[in-house]
């Protein structure tokens, strides 16, 4: 999978094949460039390079054009849709953290006897045992 993220940030195709790949003029994606929905990557001779990743964001682009959303409103979905995309990866992080945390306290309290009891039966001491 690395491999393939690796393929599809790879700054391969100059603006012309960008702009043929998404079915769009070259000066549109000049546009874009200025608007700050893209960034393509540059080379030392101040050339643009889009890659793999950048064709889709223009298709994508497109689509909520077509639809008709206007430029400033394609930019805020997609900060949107970036920050929902980091929330999530954050989030997937903290599950695997819970359950690594949950997998190392359920072997010790099991293998220490340990006296951590489930809140539903622990009593409060003014509650006497019975």
């Amino acid at each position: 999978m690395a491999n393939r993220d690796q393929r599809q940030e790879r700054a391969v195709y100059i603006i012309s094949v960008a702009a043929e790949l998404a079915g769009m003029h070259p000066q549109t994606l000049r546009i874009y460039e200025r608007k700050g929905l893209l960034r393509p990557a540059r080379t030392a001779g101040n050339t643009r390079r889009y890659s793999d990743r950048d064709i889709d964001r223009l298709r994508e682009i497109q689509d909520l054009t077509q639809l008709g959303v206007n430029l400033a409103g394609v930019k805020k979905i997609m900060e949107m849709q970036a920050k929902l995309a980091r929330i999530r990866a954050e989030m997937e992080e903290m599950s695997q953290e819970l359950e690594q945390t949950r997998r190392r306290l359920g072997g010790e309290s099991r293998s220490s006897g340990s006296d951590i009891l489930p809140l539903r039966s622990a009593r409060a001491p003014w509650q006497g045992s019975g």
